[in-house]
């Protein structure tokens, strides 16, 4: 029996790796990438965790806390808004009306927002409760936001974002939501990764069973924590620029009312009427209308309950309408908002929120979703369960790490060289991806870069000494 040889000029084949063995390639690099910004960054996550728990719950407590301010017994008729205006500049004449919120339901109160007060923070607004029945004023408390926050929310909130650090302390919000899609992503990774018969968490014990418990929690939370990451990058300080840049060029930024008399449309790029004025200029005097009619104007535009009628400035060198916008956060959004001439009445420009730009009602939602508000007590249910879920799987991840070191050493660190296990045709389009990435989302990129760098530098001291290991060797 004869067989043939390969003459020496005949070279063996090429061989290519299949495409299981290059995605098998990356699981390495995937946990290493995993287990460091779990370590490094589950501090920030953690904060970011437990105060967005307190500020989901802040919403029913407000509710409590502030029941006096909020609520009244439900009257027979509700007094004009202009004799409601009256009633709390009696007893509030500090500052100037810049925007009133009438009573959007039986029981509740009308705000009377006042600016400028002394000692009131000037982000903030003085708002004057209100009873609609009867013209009692019935507390006034500092507000902040859209949302219309009271103190207890407020401060709550100004934690979750900023840990009442200012604009520096916003930085540790966004490094948060920077990092947490790529966390919950790897984790993804690694979960599918594994053989199903280790994905089993009854009947184990040890780092087993918390590798089962932080695995399976963090696949149902995953979807979760990648819409909390996305929605808060799009408010956040260096990203969110980035984003509305983005919407921008695209020609998907929010549109605004323009409250400049006349109706000057102008793509409806006209400020908000934010200024702050004086309602009583035009209430109940001959120099305009008057907030009653500007009111009934918007009614008959089909502006539903809740608004907020935002003041024209007084004194201004160019003269500006009132701006009514609904307010209302929740499941259908309404977000209409029109212009009304405060010396005719007449409605002088609008915007419909059914004829906002895809992206814009995405971040509008986004936003009012990731806060609590588009589902009310549901949503933020849903987001105090995602903050439970975030905290458990930091516990559980920093236990992992304790019993990698088997009693002798405090989390033994995972090997280097995790990234010379992948093919180039892979490493490179994934190095670029990332780097264009971190360049959109800074927080996530420098610090990323500087992982790398001292990774790399610790790395070759290792080698310099003879201790550099790769895997289960030593180089």
């Amino acid at each position: 029996m004869t067989s043939t040889r390969p003459t020496p000029t005949e070279e063996p084949p090429e061989r290519v790796a299949p495409p299981q063995a290059r995605t098998a390639s990356l699981r390495p690099l995937v946990l290493r990438l995993h287990f460091y910004a779990g370590v490094l960054v589950a501090p920030f996550l953690l904060v970011a965790a437990l105060t967005g728990f307190l500020y989901a719950a802040s919403f029913q407590a407000e509710k409590i806390v502030y029941a006096h301010e909020l609520t009244v017994p439900v009257g027979d008729t509700e007094l004009p808004v202009s004799a409601q205006v009256a009633a709390a500049r009696e007893a509030h004449p500090e500052g100037t009306v810049s925007a009133v919120r009438p009573s959007p339901a039986a029981g509740a109160t009308t705000r009377v927002l006042l600016a400028g007060v002394p000692g009131v923070d000037p982000d903030h607004t003085l708002a004057v409760f209100v009873d609609p029945y009867t013209g009692k004023v019935r507390g006034a408390l500092e507000q902040y936001g859209s949302s219309g926050a009271l103190p207890l929310r407020t401060w709550i909130d100004e934690f979750h974002a900023n840990l009442h650090l200012g604009q520096t302390g916003r930085l540790y919000s966004e490094l948060a939501a920077s990092w947490l899609w790529v966390i919950a992503g790897g984790g993804l990774v690694l979960w599918f990764a594994r053989r199903r018969a280790r994905r089993t968490v009854r009947g184990t014990t040890g780092r087993r069973r918390v590798l089962g418990l932080h695995g399976s929690v963090g696949v149902w939370a995953a979807a979760g924590f990648f819409f909390l990451s996305a929605t808060g990058l799009t408010w956040s300080t260096y990203a969110g620029a980035n984003v509305d840049e983005l919407r921008t060029s695209l020609g998907q930024a929010t549109p605004a009312v323009s409250a400049a008399v006349g109706g000057d449309h102008a793509g409806h790029g006209g400020a908000t009427g934010g200024d702050t004025g004086d309602a009583e200029a035009t209430a109940n005097t001959g120099d305009g209308v008057g907030i009653d009619v500007v009111l009934a104007a918007a009614r008959a535009e089909g502006l539903g309950d809740p608004v907020e009628i935002v003041v024209p400035a007084s004194g201004a060198a160019e003269p500006s309408a009132y701006v009514v916008q609904q307010i209302r956060r929740s499941w259908p959004e309404k977000q209409d908002a029109v212009a009304v001439d405060p010396a005719t009445g007449r409605v002088t420009d609008e915007v419909r929120f059914a004829d906002y730009p895809l992206l814009a009602k995405l971040t509008r939602w986004g936003i009012d979703a990731h806060t609590g508000l588009l589902f009310g007590l549901v949503n933020q249910l849903l987001l105090m369960a995602l903050a439970l879920s975030l905290v458990l799987l930091i516990v559980w991840g920093y236990r992992m790490w304790w019993l990698r070191g088997r009693g002798s050493a405090f989390g033994r660190p995972l090997p280097r060289g995790a990234w010379q296990q992948v093919p180039p045709q892979v490493l490179v389009p994934l190095a670029a991806g990332v780097a264009v990435l971190g360049y959109f989302v800074p927080l996530l990129g420098i610090p990323l870069a500087a992982f790398v760098a001292v990774d790399v530098a610790l790395g070759e001291i290792a080698h310099r000494r003879g201790k550099r290991t790769y895997g289960s060797r030593v180089a």
